[in-house]
């Protein structure tokens, strides 16, 4: 694994998603709980938002939360929810230190009301943030999300605020609750697990996967690097030939 001095500092991916998983799996190798992996993840996180705001990155999604791990032991949500309030709270400071921005998307009114209310007073004392914005997925799933963004444009379509005619991929991410963000152009995902998991159906389409078979709780900076030295070593056809690259 080589330094960042092997990175193209003109080449970063402007938005980077994170599937973060294997806390269970790792708390279950050293025979502890599943809370005690998301506990230790908390390094990773830290490491991963500061190495991509330090490389360039301008959005950064983590996928913090399913709208599936509902269907988790209510013990292990209701410490996942503890640790997101504690863990929103300590860094707060250091979000705002480093000028980045935090957002959510997903059904965040599902969320506990001291859950909710931490995240609001975050994301209001960090909206100045210009450096990079920090995106937490929360109670969120990609089906959710086409999901709401149809019955959002349906109703303007019924309201007549919006034409059938009129409704372009354009449109439709609009809708959507990353609207006015650029689509990810890099996904990790760690533990080895190959598959999106429902995060992001629509924004994913022409997104380049890095899969790592590491454990998120181990994952730091220098895995980080790799996955954006993987990423720069592609090429980015988007339906084109190499040679139509070549001349364009």
């Amino acid at each position: 694994m080589t330094g960042k001095a092997e990175i193209d500092t003109q080449n970063i991916p402007a938005h980077v998603a994170v599937i973060m998983d294997g806390n269970g799996r790792w708390a279950k190798q050293r025979g502890g709980l599943r809370v005690f992996g998301h506990q230790s993840a908390i390094t990773a996180v830290r490491e991963t938002v500061e190495e991509a705001a330090e490389l360039g990155v301008r959005y950064l999604t983590l996928y913090a939360f399913s709208t599936e791990n509902w269907n988790r032991p209510a013990l292990e949500v209701m410490a996942l929810m503890q640790l997101l309030v504690h863990t929103i709270r300590q860094e707060t400071a250091t979000l705002l230190k480093n000028s980045i921005r935090l957002e959510a998307i997903g059904d965040i009114s599902t969320l506990p009301k001291n859950c909710q209310r931490e995240l609001s007073e975050a994301m209001e004392l960090t909206k100045a943030g210009s450096r990079m914005t920090l995106v937490l997925a929360l109670s969120y799933s990609g089906r959710w999300d086409l999901t709401q963004a149809a019955r959002r444009l349906a109703a303007d379509v019924a309201s007549g605020k919006l034409q059938p005619a009129d409704v372009s991929e354009t449109t439709v991410a609009g809708y959507l609750a990353t609207a006015g963000m650029p689509d990810p152009e890099l996904l990790i995902r760690t533990s080895g697990e190959q598959r999106i998991s429902n995060f992001l159906l629509w924004q994913l389409a022409y997104t380049e996967l890095y899969i790592t078979d590491l454990l998120w709780p181990d994952f730091r900076r220098e895995h980080f690097q790799e996955a954006i030295r993987s990423y720069q070593r592609r090429e980015r056809r988007f339906g084109k030939t190499s040679e139509q690259l070549a001349v364009s």
